[in-house]
């Protein structure tokens, strides 16, 4: 006996229509919905000098990428967050991205204080966050990349040129206080004293808040420190608008490259961007990029750049270089993964490799550091810098300090099956605790 066929009224007919319809609208809705892009840059405050750039620089990305279709048919959308240099609030601003916004990926930060701060939020929430700009190392998370320097593509290189070009004997390590700088000097302070054998007393440290201003007598007691007979220089990681005053008093008291150069991990075209040069002609900067670099991609990057501004005076710098590596790293992953499930471009994007500005390649490693090459700028009066040393080939950034006891036996891998952000090779073991416990404890430290 046959089954009785269903009986399909107009009614029925209808409202199986209208069924079916809004399960097909509600998947094309679904496959229409954005991309969502978190920005979280400081567009206030002491550090906007240096970040409202990135901002700028990512929704710049944005839009090029919208422009060739955006990923996997989906537009991306910027969600943009002012953190106001205010490092609790980056934390907060951190979660309203990933719960509120939902965002699919985060750019942003520029102290180490600020990334510290969100670490927890990122590891709570399983979000990711592409970093862009140098840092001291000693800490990895599955959760963030680290596109800027770490201190063996950045701070190491720059003082064995001091020494090895510059016939320097004598450091003064000045820097804001907070623990980029003084975990980065206390890196270098191990080194100098180990590696080269430099006494207690040819190494001056000095460290000032955020936006200070009066360097009188800090500049003061550095050129009676360069006095005492041997070749001197100063290792800066002062960061945000303090440096404008600083340079300032240096050019007010009369020193010169020629006296005592300073070479800073933290000042680029845009710090120098608006003042007067012609004082500081001579002073070094140590960097992965300079607007300066001679490379069609470096050019196309300029352009780009100074059309999206409208402005022919705008200029670049290098964590501009590491958010255009690390958005197109991202953007590799997501093509590659076929999706933008956090979990899912972890493991898509180890080992990924994209052009960057200087003519060569950087890629993901598996401790989530990206190859750089290195390079030391001299300042030009028109306040870009001339290139005037360079590694030979990029450097795979350390997360791990190998000059400090307690890093030299530590390495990061997450890729299975190690996935530890602190194997000890010496034990062969991971490390009990997460990168967000350890930035808690730095954080209760400063």
């Amino acid at each position: 006996m046959n089954a009785p066929k269903a009986s399909f009224t107009p009614r029925r007919l209808i409202t199986a229509m209208l069924a079916a319809g809004a399960l097909t609208g509600g998947a094309q809705a679904l496959a229409d919905d954005p991309i969502k892009v978190g920005i979280l840059h400081s567009l206030s405050g002491t550090m906007a000098i240096s970040e409202s750039t990135l901002k700028d620089t990512v929704e710049m990305l944005i839009e090029q990428q919208n422009e060739q279709g955006g990923l996997l048919g989906r537009e991306l959308e910027a969600v943009v967050v002012d953190p106001a240099s205010d490092w609790p609030l980056f934390a907060e601003r951190a979660r309203e991205l990933l719960e509120q916004h939902e965002v699919d990926v985060v750019f942003g930060n520029w102290t180490s204080v600020s990334r510290k701060a969100v670490l927890p939020v990122f590891e709570e929430l399983n979000g990711l966050l592409f970093y862009p700009v140098q840092y001291e190392g000693e800490e990895s998370s599955e959760n963030v990349f680290y596109t800027g320097a770490a201190p063996n593509q950045q701070a190491i290189p720059a003082v064995e040129y001091l020494i090895n070009q510059v016939g320097i004997e004598r450091f003064a390590l000045i820097g804001t206080d907070y623990v980029y700088p003084r975990t980065t000097n206390r890196i270098l302070e191990a080194f100098l004293k180990d590696e080269h054998g430099v006494a207690d007393e040819d190494i001056m440290v000095e460290y000032t808040p955020f936006g200070h201003s009066d360097w009188q007598n800090i500049v003061s007691e550095i050129r009676r420190f360069g006095e005492e007979g041997k070749p001197t220089a100063v290792v800066s990681t002062i960061n945000g608008d303090a440096n404008v005053p600083f340079y300032r008093e240096l050019g007010n008291q009369g020193i010169d490259a020629a006296d005592i150069p300073v070479i800073a991990f933290s000042v680029g075209e845009q710090e120098l961007s608006g003042i007067d040069t012609g004082p500081l002609v001579g002073h070094l900067a140590a960097w992965n990029y300079f607007m300066s670099v001679d490379t069609d991609e470096n050019y196309d990057f300029i352009d780009a750049w100074i059309d999206w501004n409208d402005d022919e005076e705008a200029v670049t710098n290098d964590p501009m270089e590491a958010h255009y590596i690390g958005f197109n790293m991202w953007a590799e992953a997501v093509r590659k993964a076929g999706t933008t499930d956090p979990d899912e471009i972890k493991d898509a994007i180890i080992g990924v490799t994209v052009p960057n500005l200087t003519g060569g390649y950087a890629a993901m490693m598996p401790n989530h550091h990206i190859t750089k090459p290195v390079l030391i700028g001299e300042v030009q009066d028109n306040g870009q810098f001339d290139i005037v040393w360079q590694t030979p080939s990029t450097v795979a950034g350390d997360a791990w300090s190998d000059f400090l006891p307690g890093s030299r036996d530590l390495m990061a891998d997450w890729q299975a099956p190690m996935r530890c952000g602190n194997y000890n090779v010496a034990t062969g073991s991971c490390g009990g605790s997460t990168a967000a416990e350890e930035a808690e404890e730095a954080l209760a430290e400063e």
